[in-house]
């Protein structure tokens, strides 16, 4: 299976040596699908591989690198906007990362900025940003009704002159799912990164990274999530032998034991991370293990049933049911209408 391949090699770089060109094909293919091309290659990065899988590779650090100029570009004009807040700017995933120099960083691909900041500056932080230039990607009234009444972040904004999204934050769950991390702890123990800017505490940022791939999503993109997981433990538990009981105990505050415990066995199971022993849930482990490599040699997706069982776990979690059918019919009925 390739995408195991992946993993291994992300693991493990060393046994890149040892692949044919078929095997090459697929795990560029693969890397690519999951955005995870420049990691792999900042793993590579100096071993012997085929010139045409060494081209390759070079492109992807140097894309990754200008993404990473992007983002932190993006997170200073950010911290601009919202200077005159007299709140903490909260650099959250991928920016965060980069931002603070973490291995996590290193050619992950970055998309939006995301930022969290506390829930009763919102309003001002949303007012100084329309005013920065920055604009609504919604503009669907009942869509812009839903973010702000069910959602834990702003409707999405886009910047008008640099074409780059922002998406602000005020806790990292939507308060209608079954869990309730507490987001004044999480302003509390955030780390100053400089500037005006911060990031989660060492512990809150693994507990985001897990609850972000198996709370509030359908495990799409799961191996690049999975990748920051494994990266940031390794470099917090060399720092501090304590930090894996820390992590646990962190998670259970937040009400986020089973999902922190189930992002540790995937990532010791994928990519023999070292963690502790967590408890077992092989039907679950085995589902989500399936899930995360559900991609043929093409980059393809593959598992169309696991897939669809894992959206619709995502919607599940996210609010009750009734709450649930309600959305759904609506955003179906708005479709239908649209399309006639």
């Amino acid at each position: 299976m390739s995408a195991r391949l992946l993993c291994r090699l992300l693991a493990a770089p060393g046994e890149a040596v040892t692949l044919d060109a078929a095997q090459w094909n697929a795990v560029i293919a693969i890397a690519r699908a999951e955005l995870l091309i420049g990691s792999l290659a900042f793993r590579l990065r100096g071993l012997p591989v085929p010139a045409p899988v060494a081209a390759i590779l070079a492109a992807a650090i140097s894309s990754a690198e200008e993404g990473r100029r992007q983002a932190l570009w993006e997170a200073e004009m950010a911290r601009r906007a919202l200077a005159t807040l007299g709140a903490p700017v909260i650099l959250l995933k991928g920016t965060a990362f980069a931002a603070a120099g973490l291995d996590a960083g290193q050619g992950r691909h970055i998309g939006d900025l995301d930022i969290l900041v506390p829930r009763d500056a919102l309003a001002a932080a949303e007012a100084a940003l329309l005013a920065a230039g920055w604009e609504w990607v919604k503009a669907d009234p009942y869509d812009d009704a839903y973010y702000r009444r069910w959602m834990h972040e702003l409707p999405p904004l886009i910047h008008r002159e640099r074409d780059r999204m922002i998406d602000v934050h005020h806790t990292i769950l939507p308060p209608t799912a079954r869990s309730t991390p507490d987001a004044t702890q999480l302003i509390a123990a955030s780390v100053p990164l400089g500037a005006g800017l911060a990031m989660l505490s060492a512990e809150d940022v693994v507990i985001h990274a897990a609850i972000h791939l198996f709370a509030d999503g359908d495990l799409s993109g799961g191996l690049r999530n999975l990748w920051d997981i494994d990266r940031l433990v390794r470099e917090f538990t060399a720092r501090d032998a304590d930090y894996p009981a820390r992590l646990v105990a962190r998670a259970a505050a937040h009400q986020a034991g089973r999902t922190v415990a189930r992002a540790l066995r995937l990532t010791a199971a994928l990519f023999n991370t070292p963690v502790p022993p967590q408890p077992a849930e092989p039907l679950f482990d085995a589902a989500a293990r399936r899930r995360m490599l559900a991609r043929d040699d093409w980059g393809r997706g593959t598992q169309p049933a696991t897939r669809l069982a894992f959206y619709v776990r995502s919607h599940w979690l996210r609010m009750p049911p009734a709450m649930l059918a309600r959305h759904l019919w609506i955003k179906m009925w708005r479709r239908s209408e649209h399309a006639g």
